[in-house]
């Protein structure tokens, strides 16, 4: 069990400002722990299932943040954006002050599941194709995707940056124009890229599952939610070979 820290060094590692402001944070009568009023920022707290309520929010304390996002259309996974507003303007302040990344990006036009952490073992982790862990994207298609077209996808195509074959590891036609394909890597624009390369258009592109982890049905767009380890469990599953 971890020791006890201070409610003042509690707040400032879930990113709720200096640790000055921490502390002013307490003296101003902000902060509440089970209902109570704190008043001593120096006051030494167990983190073990703390829950803060902090002006007026309740806080899961989490050394490590990990979360599940719903990216909606027209968002850039970037804290510095070029065209379109950043994905970390939909979370509240406290994960933006603590750092948390996008593990790896999605296109601005790409919704679905988007992981954030601020744990870099985690974001290596669950990027490097080292790892085998599979990402399942929903594709819509302007034309209607041929058997041909699968199996050409399955078997590897070659994009023009590279000469060594980038394939899909599963594909599931759902409907005439929309494929579940499996990729475990992520090369820029790869699926937009692979579709082209057999003779096919991406409309529209949608994350749905990494690992064995399934977006939440009840998770709506612009929203996330805290993973814990058994949903860390899900994305670290390998897809089999």
């Amino acid at each position: 069990m971890a020791k006890p820290i201070s409610l003042e060094k509690i707040l400032f590692s879930q990113g709720f400002g200096t640790r000055r402001y921490c502390s002013d944070l307490v003296y101003a009568g902000l902060v509440k722990l089970q209902d109570k009023v704190a008043d001593d920022p120096e006051e030494r707290i167990a983190t073990e299932g703390l829950v803060l309520n902090v002006e007026g929010r309740d806080w899961e304390y989490h050394e490590k943040a990990y979360l599940a996002f719903n990216k909606p259309p027209n968002y850039e996974c970037s804290h510095k954006t070029t065209h379109h507003p950043s994905v970390y303007s939909l979370l509240p302040a406290p994960f933006v002050e603590r750092g948390l990344q996008c593990v790896g990006r999605l296109d601005y036009d790409t919704t679905g599941l988007l992981l954030i952490s601020d744990d870099g073992q985690f974001i290596h982790k669950m990027t490097t194709p080292k790892k085998n862990i599979g990402k399942v994207y929903e594709i819509t298609t302007p034309d209607p995707i041929t058997q041909d077209q699968i199996n050409h996808l399955i078997k590897g195509v070659i994009l023009d940056d590279d000469p060594k074959p980038c394939y899909a590891t599963d594909c599931k036609q759902l409907s005439e124009n929309i494929l579940a394909m499996t990729i475990v890597e992520g090369r820029y624009h790869q699926v937009k890229r692979m579709m082209a390369a057999v003779g096919n258009h991406v409309a529209k592109l949608h994350r749905v599952e990494i690992g064995a982890y399934v977006m939440p049905a009840d998770l709506a767009e612009g929203q996330w939610r805290w993973l814990y380890p058994d949903d860390l469990k899900q994305l670290s599953k390998s897809i089999s070979t």
